[in-house]
Order: structure tokens, then C-alpha cells, then sequence
């Protein structure tokens, strides 16, 4: 990793940076939605999002850029978990950010918002993501059959989770 990573709450002026990875096919094959979106649409939606108590949204930075965005969403504050997710920029995949950022966000999930667990979906042959969540603690719970449509075709998506008193530092 070049530059100490850092992360803050999404802001307008960060909706460009966001509206690139969002029409970015190979990005939101792996957030798995469709690669399109308009900017007065993200624009809405930004705006619709500021009074929302149950997502959280960060742009992740070093000493020189922005390098990605992560969010918890489905916030469930009476239940204690949260939907984990993550894109980095292509540019800068391969750099170590996305194990960071993960750390980073769990940490925030666990110590700010006091969680008790994290999870995540992620398709079965991502060994670079699986990596990655595994290194940090989260576990397979479960396994979706031909869940996610990419590249042409189904793919088999695991449902991870890690729970506050699982995860190590």
C-alpha cells in the first residue's frame, strides 16, 4: 500500500468520483448491479440517503486520491448487523486498500456503531475478495446457487459473517 488509508463520510463533491465507478461494468459486476445510472440520479439518490439512519457511506483516501468507496447498509440497530460492501477504483486494485478498507470498516462498524456482526455476499470464484474476508475473520454461512448473473452467466455467491467477538485485530 503507497499511502496510509483513510476513510470519511461520502460527500457531493465525491458523486463524480462514484458516477465513474458506477457506469464501470467491470466495478459493478462485482457490486452486483447493473452498470448504469445517471449523475442526476446518483445526485437523488445521494440526497435521498442523508437522513438515512441505516446506511453509512465512506470515500476511501490516501495522501494523494481516492482510491474507492465502501459502505454498511441494511443497518439493523435493534438486531446489531449490517450489510458490508466495497468497490476500489481499478486503478488501484492490487495495492493492498481493499484488506484495509475492510479493516477499517469493521472496525468502525464494531466500535462505533457497536455491532455484533457483519456479513457480506460474494461470488464463490472472487478468490482475491474471499481472500481477503477470510484473512479478516468473516466466515461462510451459507451458499447461494446461481445467484448472481456475470460475464454471460450464473454464478454461485457465499454469504459471509463475522461477529464482533470473532474478529481480531
Amino acid at each position: 500500500m503507497e499511502d496510509k488509508l483513510q476513510f470519511r463520510p461520502l460527500e457531493k463533491d465525491d458523486l463524480e468520483f462514484i458516477y465513474k465507478m458506477r457506469i464501470n461494468p467491470n466495478v459493478m459486476d462485482y457490486w452486483f448491479e447493473e452498470p448504469y445510472t445517471t449523475r442526476e440520479k446518483l445526485k437523488k439518490s445521494f440526497e435521498e440517503e442523508q437522513d438515512n439512519n441505516s446506511h453509512r457511506e465512506f470515500i476511501l483516501y490516501n495522501l494523494k486520491e481516492t482510491v474507492g468507496y465502501t459502505c454498511l447498509y441494511d443497518i439493523d440497530h435493534r438486531h446489531r448487523n449490517a450489510e458490508f460492501a466495497i468497490m476500489i477504483d481499478p486503478s488501484q486494485q492490487g495495492k493492498g486498500y481493499a484488506t484495509e478498507a475492510t479493516r477499517l470498516i469493521v472496525e468502525y462498524g464494531f466500535n462505533q456503531l457497536n455491532l455484533k456482526k457483519l456479513y457480506l455476499y460474494v461470488i464463490k470464484n472472487n478468490e482475491k475478495a474471499f481472500h481477503i474476508y477470510r484473512k479478516l475473520g468473516f466466515q461462510t454461512e451459507g451458499e447461494l446457487k446461481k445467484h448472481f448473473f456475470v460475464d454471460g452467466k450464473y454464478h454461485d455467491a457465499l454469504m459471509m459473517g463475522l461477529l464482533r467477538e470473532d474478529y481480531v485485530a
